[in-house]
């Protein structure tokens, strides 16, 4: 097993600022905090901390000489501030999930919020709020949600592929197909290899009434998965569809 990543906590970095010209030039240390994982031999991810001191925002890639030159830790600001705040917004999430997954939408996106409330930008509250909205067919408030995600490589990265799912189902259940199709297509920019993001691209052009498009994916799926007998089934409904099958579209795949 890989021994990366690995979490190295945050890390302060200061940078000297000019400022002002001729006799009122002078100069001042500007201190920012980062939280930090070792993803590599030579490989330093570092993400800045928010106001509410959890990592948040675009992550950068330092080499180990650069690093080690640009930032120094922050062992007591990690454990005071940043591990209680990660720990209170991976509490909130999971309690999301758990109502969504109860069927308590009210109650789901209340937790989501709250975890919203400390990271605006984190990738899981993001996936659950936006199904939470869908479901609640509060279509404005999917699209901002789908804005944070479509624009965060991290929604695509295989520890959110549950969550990424979650919200992709709920987008087609509701008949946000446009936004599903944009979801699954960003999804297919990072992996083209998986099965499952094909099969649930054919689930929404069958949807959308494009038998040839559904059949595309369809093949382009069992090429990578020959032996996934859902997706074989589907390519036949299609194929039928195609043949003038007297079978309705309300009975396709749920």
């Amino acid at each position: 097993m890989s021994a990366y990543p690995q979490i190295l906590g945050v890390y302060v970095r200061n940078v000297t600022a000019d400022v002002g010209a001729g006799t009122t030039r002078g100069s001042y240390d500007q201190k920012t905090y980062w939280y930090v994982r070792r993803t590599g031999d030579d490989a330093f991810e570092v993400q800045p901390i928010n106001a509410n001191h959890v990592p948040s925002g675009l992550r950068s890639v330092f080499g180990k000489g650069e690093f080690m030159a640009a930032f120094s830790p922050e062992p007591a600001y990690y454990e005071r501030n940043t591990l209680p705040a990660l720990k209170s917004l991976q509490k909130k999430i999971a309690e999301g999930e758990e109502q969504f997954a109860l069927g308590r939408l009210d109650e789901a996106e209340r937790a989501f919020l709250k975890a919203l409330m400390i990271d605006e930008l984190s990738v899981p509250a993001n996936l659950g709020a936006g199904a939470v909205y869908a479901e609640k067919r509060e279509f404005h408030k999917v699209k901002k949600a789908l804005g944070i995600l479509l624009n965060n490589d991290e929604t695509f990265q295989a520890e959110q592929r549950a969550r990424f799912n979650t919200l992709g189902m709920s987008l087609r259940k509701q008949g946000m197909l446009d936004e599903a199709l944009e979801y699954y297509r960003k999804a297919l920019e990072y992996n083209d290899k998986d099965e499952n993001l094909h099969f649930n691209l054919a689930r929404v052009h069958f949807d959308k009434g494009d038998h040839i498009a559904a059949l595309d994916h369809l093949e382009r799926c069992l090429a990578i998965n020959p032996d996934l007998e859902v997706a074989r089934k589907f390519q036949r409904y299609c194929r039928k569809q195609l043949g003038g099958s007297g079978l309705g579209s309300g009975d396709a795949l749920r």
